[in-house]
């Protein structure tokens, strides 16, 4: 049974940083990519990035296949980052925006940024 799961989200000040992890067991980890997500309150679920690309540059996606760990640092965070983010993961090496290309979800971590 594959599973993934999120940690290290919280409140944080505008400016500040937060590092999500998520922790995959279960899953052929170094042959998936595992990309990040967020839902923002009242808006649609919305691709965050993967290891390959992320769509802020302030956040960076890094992965230990050791510990079968993605991480997701987020830098000079806004108020507008305020979400509840999720991993997911497909089998394979290719990335994908959608999220219908990911099988496998985490059931996400919030994050509240204050201004």
């Amino acid at each position: 049974q594959v599973q993934l799961i999120e940690s290290g989200g919280g409140l944080v000040q505008a400016g500040g940083s937060l590092r999500l992890s998520c922790a995959a067991s279960g899953l052929d980890f170094r042959n998936s990519v595992v990309g990040w997500f967020r839902q923002a309150p009242g808006k649609e679920r919305e691709f965050v990035g993967t290891t390959a690309w992320t769509v802020k540059g302030r956040f960076i996606i890094s992965r230990d296949n050791a510990k079968n760990t993605v991480f997701l640092q987020m830098n000079s965070l806004k108020a507008e980052d305020t979400a509840v983010y999720y991993c997911a993961a497909r089998l394979g090496s290719s990335w994908s925006t959608r999220e219908s290309d990911y099988v496998y979800w985490g059931q996400g971590t919030q994050v509240t940024v204050s201004s």
